[in-house]
């Protein structure tokens, strides 16, 4: 007797997922947290890093203590000259609540990895020469963890990042993705 033949049963996006895909996506969250909650604590003052009279919106500068401390590194007159201005602080802002937010959701991922990446250099760079390593500091590796995580799509797993990627938007514009 001759069975019919067997048709596979066709993978769906979900079962095709491996478990490396989770670990990236699990990196790409925390990752986003951590920038997330610089905004948020230093926008606000809860007292982890910046206390509450320093705050965003007690009108404090998100950028001063941080810049204001180079200035006697390799580069620190031209990162010290930055420190406390306004267009500073919002640009600064707005890169920790748009990369954590694009980390978080997992849309937005090449763009973000950019400007993340592009921020751990600056900051990275103003803090040359290294006191505890020749070059290698954990600006670097989240720089190429951002990297790591666009290239990987990780926004495609517990996040919206498949979803926006089909968008005419974003299928129109790559970069996006």
């Amino acid at each position: 007797m001759n069975a019919a033949p067997v048709t596979p049963t066709p993978v769906t996006p979900a079962a095709a997922r491996r478990p490396v895909d989770y670990v990236w996506a699990i990196a790409r969250i925390a990752l986003g947290w951590v920038f997330l909650w610089a905004f948020l604590d230093k926008t606000f003052g809860w007292g982890f890093a910046t206390p509450a009279e320093r705050a965003w919106i007690a009108g404090g500068s998100p950028t001063t203590g941080f810049l204001k401390g180079t200035g006697e590194n390799a580069l620190g007159g031209l990162f010290a000259g930055l420190a406390g201005q306004g267009w500073v602080d919002w640009l600064f802002m707005l890169g920790l609540l748009g990369i954590g937010a694009a980390l978080i959701v997992g849309a937005g991922l090449r763009i973000a990895a950019a400007a993340g990446g592009l921020l751990m250099v600056l900051m990275w760079a103003a803090e040359l020469p290294l006191t505890t390593n020749p070059f290698m500091d954990e600006h670097l590796v989240y720089a190429v963890v951002l990297a790591g995580l666009a290239m990987a799509q990780a926004g495609d797993t517990l996040g919206l990042g498949r979803w926006w990627g089909a968008t005419p938007l974003v299928r129109e514009h790559p970069v996006l993705r």
